[in-house]
This record gives structure tokens, sequence and C-alpha cells, in this order.
């Protein structure tokens, strides 16, 4: 295949405490949504999934159980690859503190029996005392996760490590990476705007007192904290989840590719993350989302497969989201690499050239190939 290769939150602060100067938050977004927009000739932007990868506890493939998802071990070792950002959920515990956890419940044993709690109900203090402890000696509780076919699984992996807030992450990471901040939302849960507005707050409060340089993305499958997080804040790109119609929702503004790109425009968001099937079905979309002049993210297992992501840079995505990050950016290398300059291009029209160059080159077999793998890899 060408070019391919084998804080605890004390008090919610008010707007007017978390809004910056707009000058200066203005060329900041300018700077951070270019980054994520260079592709084609450029650089192709490779995100870490939960870090390094999903725990997915129920697979064969051992290399998804390697390192503890959503820790700072997980971040740091997908720091030694070249990906761009690292990508994790953020939820507010109930004492006002962003902490990185996938799951609306965290479960554990006790005493023989299974007992279950909403994450946003924890106090920090007994969210911290789940799995591994940093204080040596000091055991936690036993951290178990629900399979999405009921089925519980002790959340045993190669390399653990402690649950994590997200001030954590901010003074741990290698701060070379940038943070894609999921907004992490109950989908079966109603929120008041009073209610986002608390969470959204206590999130900012954080990001805007640790950020410093780090690039940031936010990011949500909820229309409406996406919404009002473009409201609150005019700093950092937001950009707006979904599946892309692969799942149906009562709330339509998240059932197309096409909702998203209204949703965005009139809520002056920056980009999208769809699920990679979605682009792959709906391919006609993607010249649409670039006339809006909107970021285009995947996500999903298809970004697991070098030949998906490939055919997403040709397409014109901006970047993956990706499980496997060694596997995935080393099949990419060519795409992400940053070009060397050219002492000998002078003119515009040499920098065309060396664009061309860098184009990939299919031949028309291995393009059927790849034409004739995209239905199978979309079911």
């Amino acid at each position: 295949m060408a070019l391919l290769k084998a804080a605890r939150v004390a008090e919610v602060p008010t707007l007017d405490v978390v809004v910056p100067d707009l000058a200066a938050a203005s060329a900041r977004i300018l700077e951070v949504d270019a980054a994520v927009k260079k592709r084609a000739g450029g650089r192709f932007a490779v995100i870490g999934h939960r870090g390094k990868g999903m725990n997915a506890l129920a697979s064969p493939d051992r290399r998804l159980q390697e390192v503890k998802e959503n820790s700072v071990r997980s971040f740091n070792e997908a720091a030694r690859f070249p990906v761009d950002y690292v990508e994790f959920d953020v939820q507010v515990t109930k004492d006002g503190c962003p902490i990185i956890f996938h799951d609306n419940f965290i479960f554990t044993e006790e005493h023989g029996k299974i007992s279950d709690k909403r994450v946003t109900d924890l106090q920090l203090e007994d969210f911290l005392m789940y799995g591994p402890q940093n204080r040596q000696g000091k055991n936690g509780k036993p951290l178990l996760r629900k399979m999405k076919d009921g089925r519980m699984l002790n959340w045993n992996v190669q390399s653990d490590d402690p649950l994590c807030t997200l001030q954590e992450a901010f003074a741990k990471v290698n701060p070379r990476l940038g943070f894609n901040v999921e907004l992490k939302f109950d989908d079966y849960l109603a929120y008041q705007e009073e209610e986002l507005s608390r969470i959204l707050q206590a999130i900012l409060k954080v990001v805007f007192e640790y950020a410093k340089d780090r690039p940031i993305i936010f990011s949500s499958f909820q229309p409406d904290a996406a919404q009002l997080m473009r409201k609150l804040q005019s700093t950092y790109p937001v950009y707006f989840l979904t599946n892309g119609g692969t799942e149906i929702y009562t709330d339509v503004r998240r059932n197309s590719l096409e909702e998203a790109v209204k949703l965005c425009l009139t809520s002056g968001m920056q980009g999208i993350v769809s699920e990679a099937r979605a682009i792959f079905r709906f391919p006609a979309a993607i010249p649409k989302i670039k006339e809006a002049d909107l970021s285009l993210l995947t996500y999903g297992t298809l970004n697991n497969v070098p030949e998906a992501v490939y055919m997403q840079h040709l397409m014109g995505v901006n970047g993956v989201i990706v499980d496997l990050v060694q596997e995935i950016t080393e099949a990419v290398t060519d795409l992400i690499a940053v070009p060397e300059p050219d002492p000998e291009a002078k003119d515009s029209s040499s920098q065309v050239t060396r664009d061309a160059a860098s184009t990939p080159n299919f031949t028309q077999r291995e393009i059927s190939f790849l034409l004739r793998l995209i239905p199978e890899l979309v079911q």
C-alpha cells in the first residue's frame, strides 16, 4: 500500500472571571484551530483516545488492556509517539472538582456484593478511593467495569494507575501534548442551563488557571453543553461530537452530520468530531463541512485500521482519534511528519510543487482495493 507502514474547585466563578481578554482569546483560538486544520500537504492530526487507547476489557486484543485509560500514565505513554493531542472525558464531582473518568457509574465489590455509584454524586475524596492509590502500601477499592451486555469484569490492565483530576493532568502530563477535553454528560439525564453552567465553569476555572500554553479543544455530545461552552469562553475551540446518524436519539441535533453543521454554524463552534462510519456512509457531507469552514475529526474503531485512516486523509478529514496509537502513528508517519523546509524554494510555485509531491499517490489497483474495503469497514 502506497506510503503505508506496517483541583478541587472551592467556588464556581462568575462569567467575568472566566472570560479572558477578547483580543488575546481571538488570536489563541485561531492558532489552535489552524493547527488542527493542517492536512494534505502538512500535518494530519492523530489524537490518542483516552490517552494511549481505551480499555476494552472483553477484547482478545491485549493492546486494549495495556495501560489504564484516562490516567496520567496513559497520557504520558501516548506522548512517546507523534500524537498531537490526547482525548479524555471530564466530569465534575459533587463538591465541584473536575475529574477524568469515562463511565457515568463507578463499580466496586464490597463484602461480596457489587455496588455502584454515579460518579457525579461522589465527593472528590470518595472518587479517588477507587483503584490503585498514590500512597505506597494503601489499597483502594477494587474497580470493576460493566460491559454493554451486562457482564461485570475486574478492571485489570497490564499497567495500572490511580484515577486523576483535571488539575493533575495539567501538572503531570508532558506539556507538548494538547488536550481534547470531552465534556461528559449522561445521555439519559436532562440538564438545566443552570446546572450545565455550574459544571462548565468549574472546568473552565481549572483550565484557565493551569493550561498555560497547552493547546486545548473542548468537545461534547451534549448539544446544549457544547453551545454553552462556546458562550462562556472564546479562548479555545469547541467541537460538537456526533454519531452522524449511526445511532438515533430523540434530540434531532444529534442524528446527522447535516444537523451537526447547522448547530456549529448557529452557535459559532469551530468543528465536528464524527463517528468514522458516518464519514464513509455519507462522504458528501465532507465538502459541506469544509464549505462551512469547520474542522473535521473522527473517532471509532475504524480509526484503528490504517487503510481507513488513510482514506479519511484523502477525503479531507483533519485528524483521527485512535486507540492503537503506536500502530497508527507508524502507519501514517508520512502524513504526520512536519515537512523539512526546502532551501531552494524561493516562491509560492515551489511550495505548490512540494505540496503536490507530498500528496499520496495510489495506483488504480490500490484505489480499487480501498473502495472495495470501505463497505466491509463500515459494516
